[in-house]
């Protein structure tokens, strides 16, 4: 059912539209009166006066009625009954002024009675009628015994016509404001089932997990959620009008599907967000289309994550567990070759080592793997002062040639990272370009800029790259592609970027090395003292 405040609002705004056009059919009506006086009455008072008079007091009482409704909305029967019977005095008067039924001044009252029936119930509506048509007979008998008017039978049988006509449009006028009432209740019942469903959608919308974008045939974004505006890593202003603008390969994937394409696909972004997105068609006048959107790297990392939790504790007790054996053999290995001096037997001896050498920094990598890894207190680091010191330690540390590291790094490039960390994100990426690069001069390059909302570092070697097959996989961990790596150096990389507000990505471009990113925050004050 609809709201029975909002009906009564509609009633009360009928009855003012009502007595509005009443206040208006009589100042007209009274013009008319006034100016055509002399052909409208033969009696031999002077009715001018009588009419202007009980014209203005006519319309003083219609704009008394209609302040009332304005400004007093209670008792609308009563307010509603009143205005009838101002009406129908206020012809009376005219008709006793002119010629009586024979003016047809009475047929006003016809839409006086049509509209009250409209807004009232039966019992009123044939009131209203009787009412009129006992006021037009009870008129007409007045100036037949007053000797104004000569009570024949065709006045007669012309004021009987009016008082059927009068109970006509009572009756019409009371079926058909019925009909309209119910007709507006469906209609409000509709529109308030049609605003929670637009609020139910909006709130499913807004608390989906996938991101959603409403698009015209056009391309035209018109509507979309929260979710889309974080896949996009756009702000709410951003995130409308021409998707070809805001996202080029995602209008060229819906494009090809309004086409006759696919209707789900993946795709590629530069920065490391691969999308799986389906379409679907809403089938409405405006022929609009969905766009879904979900991150796949953040399900691959949430998938991860449970798998990781499953293994978290395990591992770590175990890890714990193979340190000591792991010191113990490291020992005694050192104490053998002290006394072996076969080659064969040394060899052996060497091999023994570096496989413990890697056993422990797997263990140490699960170590870490395992520990909360929040973001310690950030500093403002200056790339430039911190490779000029890292990047001889990793040399010696690596037993690498002179200028295999080149760097360039401005000076007014700051990030904004917690140190530790930055330092072990460093060290990972480093490590891995190096196992893969030639080892010759400039092989790995370190060169950071200043983008729109932050600071990029870019670390690149000269080696094969990673194949397009296994781009997706790089930050997973315990995927590798070497003997010597234990696939988590990377995964460890971007989990500590994230936790510092920072991005990790791969940037590999058609026939380049491996290219990581690393995007975090910008140093603000720090650059502002360089550069004053």
């Amino acid at each position: 059912m609809g709201d029975p405040v909002s009906q009564w609002e509609r009633y009360w705004r009928s009855l003012q539209i009502f007595n509005a056009y009443r206040l208006v059919q009589m100042s007209l009506l009274a013009c008319i009166a006034w100016f055509s006086i002399d052909s409208i009455t033969s009696h031999n008072f002077d009715a001018r006066a009588l009419i202007v008079l009980a014209g203005c007091l006519h319309a003083t009482l219609i704009a008394l009625g209609l302040f009332l409704t304005l400004r007093w909305k209670q008792h609308f029967h009563l307010q509603l009954s009143l205005q009838v019977l101002v009406d129908i005095a206020g012809v009376m008067i005219l008709m006793v002024c002119t010629e009586g039924v024979r003016s047809g001044i009475d047929a006003i009252l016809l839409v006086t009675v049509a509209g009250a029936s409209l807004m009232s119930s039966r019992r009123m509506a044939f009131f209203y009628a009787a009412l009129t048509s006992l006021a037009v007979l009870g008129v007409t008998l007045y100036l037949n015994f007053a000797g104004m008017d000569r009570f024949d039978a065709p006045t007669l049988a012309n004021s009987g016509f009016r008082s059927i006509v009068f109970f006509v449009a009572a009756s019409a006028a009371y079926f058909f404001g019925q009909r309209l009432s119910l007709n507006e209740e469906l209609a409000f019942q509709r529109g308030v089932a049609l605003d929670d469903q637009m609020r139910v959608s909006r709130r499913v919308m807004e608390r989906m997990g996938d991101g959603v974008l409403v698009v015209d045939a056009e391309g035209i974004i018109v509507d979309r959620n929260p979710m889309a505006l974080a896949i996009l890593g756009k702000n709410p202003d951003r995130v409308k009008g021409d998707l070809a603008l805001i996202a080029p390969d995602l209008a060229s994937a819906y494009q090809l599907w309004r086409s006759g394409g696919a209707a789900e696909t993946e795709i590629r972004r530069p920065e490391g967000t691969d999308l799986a997105v389906s379409f679907s068609y809403t089938y409405s006048s405006g022929n609009v289309a969905l766009v879904f959107m979900r991150d796949l790297r953040k399900l691959r990392e949430q998938a991860m994550q449970f798998k990781l939790a499953s293994l978290g504790q395990l591992t770590a007790s175990i890890a714990h567990e193979i340190r000591n054996p792991l010191s113990s053999i490291r020992h005694a290995s050192e104490l053998l070759a002290e006394d072996i001096h076969v080659p064969a037997q040394r060899r052996l001896l060497q091999i023994v080592s570096d496989n413990v050498l890697r056993l422990d920094r797997i263990v140490q990598d699960v170590l870490v793997l395992g520990r909360q890894r929040a973001a310690e207190d950030k500093v403002d680091i200056r790339l430039a002062d911190f490779f000029a010191t890292f990047i001889p330690e990793i040399v010696v540390q690596e037993n690498l040639p002179a200028g295999v590291i080149a760097c360039d790094l401005p000076e007014e490039v700051c990030l904004n990272f917690s140190r530790g960390q930055f330092r072990q994100v460093v060290w990972n990426l480093l490590d891995n370009a190096l196992r893969y690069a030639s080892r010759r001069e400039g092989a790995v390059r370190v060169f950071a800029r200043q983008v729109e909302d932050g600071v990029e570092l870019h670390i690149v070697d000269d080696g094969e790259g990673i194949p397009k097959a296994m781009q997706m996989h790089v930050f997973e961990p315990f995927f590798t592609t070497s003997a010597k790596g234990t696939g988590l150096g990377l995964h460890i990389a971007r989990e500590l970027c994230e936790s510092n507000g920072a991005v990790l990505f791969l940037a590999q471009e058609e026939g380049e090395g491996g290219h990581f990113v690393l995007k975090g925050k910008e140093a603000m004050w720090l650059l502002r003292d360089l550069t004053a």
